[in-house]
């Protein structure tokens, strides 16, 4: 494993992980893991890491691990470190703790970086970091985020958020990504690159990148599952003519009740979910720069580049070049990352 040289000029920086009854253990033990083997990775102890409660001791876990604890009041954060807040069933609990949200407010103060798990975020807003900045949490958890803290601008859709110091990731496994990201920000990206080909993470997803694909997002929102074969096939040929009539062809009714029925299942036009899937491979195209935007514009069934930025400015508020200078990744990495899986 490689080793890099950033030890003579970076102190030891310490990562703090709040939790509480119900906590959920991946919330914790991702970003564990990730900081654990930035050390190896670096060759020196980057990071020590310490689970903390609001009266320290043992911790149930939402899958009845117990984990051992530090008290909060006493890990005692400075500017170099971190304090990342879990999610879980226990959150709403721990929300209405207000000896745990007055620590957690306290343990704060000197701390350099602020963060959240999943709905970890609930935590924070309650304890009124989120105000005036932008946070996720889990999908299924934005909308009550939103309602929660109408102060907080909540965006549904990445897999983690960064804002004037206090970041917020979506549910469960984005722990990792935003981890990871936070040893990008602390020893660059060769580091993190190289710590996600040791975790076998196959791709290190920008923060930018949607919490699931357009695909789970038709089934999650369809109420019976009646287009889930279509949508699959849609994804596999966004090059065919998608246009409603054929569509309804291949379900074998009428464009009407075609487009009726499809509106009513899943929220959307189907010429809106096929603007939508066609994006999304755009997107994951555009992260290799040796791809052209012509190229990607033609393969995902825009067929021109000019049609392909107007829905990227509808969907995204931005150019696919935008996009492409955001979140390119190099292709020697990419094929570096691929021979390891």
């Amino acid at each position: 494993m490689s080793t890099f040289s950033a030890k003579s000029v970076a102190p030891t920086r310490h990562v703090a992980f709040l939790i509480f009854d119900g906590a959920k253990l991946l919330d914790v033990t991702g970003p564990l893991q990730v900081f654990a083997d930035a050390n190896e990775v670096l060759g020196w102890q980057a990071y020590t890491t310490t689970l903390a409660s609001l009266y320290g001791g043992p911790v149930t876990t939402d899958t009845g691990v117990l984990l051992n604890t530090r008290r909060l009041a006493g890990v005692g954060l400075d500017t170099s470190d971190t304090l990342i807040v879990c999610g879980g069933q226990g959150i709403d609990a721990a929300c209405r703790d207000l000896r745990l949200v007055a620590s957690l407010q306290k343990a704060s103060e000197k701390c350099g970086r602020l963060a959240s798990v999943c709905t970890g975020a609930f935590l924070l807003g309650t304890a009124g970091f989120l105000d005036g900045r932008t946070a996720v949490t889990h999908w299924k958890q934005c909308d009550r985020l939103a309602e929660a803290f109408p102060k907080t601008r909540v965006d549904p859709d990445p897999i983690f958020i960064e804002d004037d110091g206090v970041w917020t990731a979506a549910g469960v496994t984005a722990g990792i990504d935003l981890a990871l990201a936070m040893v990008e920000a602390d020893f660059g990206r060769e580091v993190a690159l190289d710590l996600a080909r040791s975790l076998l993470v196959y791709v290190k997803r920008p923060g930018g990148q949607s919490q699931f694909s357009e695909a789970l997002k038709q089934q999650t929102q369809s109420t019976s599952g009646r287009f889930d074969a279509l949508h699959m096939w849609m994804r596999e040929n966004l090059t065919a003519n998608l246009r409603v009539d054929a569509l309804a062809e291949r379900c074998g009714m009428s464009p009407r009740n075609f487009a009726r029925l499809y509106t009513d299942e899943t929220g959307k036009t189907p010429a809106r979910a096929v603007e939508h899937m066609r994006v999304e491979a755009a997107r994951a195209m555009l992260e290799n720069p040796a791809v052209s935007i012509k190229t990607i514009s033609v393969r995902t069934g825009f067929g021109n580049d000019e049609r392909m930025r107007r829905s990227f400015a509808r969907q995204l508020g931005i150019t696919p070049q935008a996009y492409r200078d955001r979140f390119a990744v190099d292709v020697a990495e990419s094929l570096r990352e691929d021979e390891t899986v």
